[in-house]
């Protein structure tokens, strides 16, 4: 290849590393609107906004939307334009219902599986999670939350399992991470782990399935009341 023809692939990666940049740049900006209530729920983002504000094409910003429609914190309305996600009461118990189910089904399959190496690292991962619910950090928090699910449903070694679980986790983000963020229930969240943790440690399939499905209805239940109520179970 000559020095002309290095020069232009040089200039198009250059490109194109500056387009993913605005892209993210975007994503997050918009992401952190949505989650802190900037952009309320229902209300319509300007694509022409967007694109005055940052001095860029629509094009980074479409992508921007794609993506955060594919995480659920937005839909993509014909005519309409970018809507930020809403949600009723059917849609939560819906969704935390079917994720009870499916992560209860792989927990149970788990439980013989972990290796204390898997063990060790449920465990350092609630470490964090415990340090991340005191100094409040819910962003961090709700990033290395799903490392926990994570660990158990690999550990079932069901590939169409993992598959399903990632896939309607991914659509639902907003919901889960608006679950989290409500007063004292990062904190709930570690007690849940812990006991799950030790159902694991025990080998005891059954309890470890029950308090998986129990941890998803709790999610559900906290999101529907608005507050964080005692645990009961």
């Amino acid at each position: 290849m000559n020095q002309s023809n290095l020069g232009k692939v040089s200039k198009m990666k250059k490109t194109q590393i500056k387009h993913l940049t605005l892209r993210e740049k975007i994503l997050e900006n918009v992401r952190d609107s949505i989650i802190t209530g900037d952009f309320k729920a229902g209300s319509r983002i300007s694509e022409p906004e967007l694109a005055e504000r940052y001095a860029i094409s629509r094009t980074p910003i479409r992508e921007a939307f794609r993506q955060l429609e594919s995480e659920g914190y937005l839909k993509v309305i014909p005519r309409r334009g970018a809507i930020v996600s809403e949600f009723s009461a059917k849609d939560v118990d819906e969704f935390y219902s079917i994720k009870g189910i499916l992560e209860g089904y792989a927990a149970s399959r788990a439980c013989e599986k972990l290796s204390s190496k898997d063990l060790d690292r449920l465990q350092s991962i609630n470490d964090r999670l415990a340090g991340l619910a005191q100094s409040g950090d819910i962003k961090k928090f709700f990033k290395i939350h799903g490392d926990f699910h994570e660990v158990f449903i690999r550990a079932s070694e069901n590939g169409k399992l993992h598959e399903l679980v990632s896939g309607l986790v991914t659509k639902f983000q907003l919901m889960r991470f608006t679950s989290l963020s409500l007063p004292g229930r990062m904190a709930t969240s570690v007690q849940e782990h812990n006991k799950i943790i030790d159902a694991f440690r025990k080998k005891d399939s059954d309890l470890a399935a029950t308090l998986v499905r129990k941890n998803a209805e709790y999610s559900g239940q906290v999101m529907m009341d608005g507050a964080t109520p005692s645990i009961n179970y």
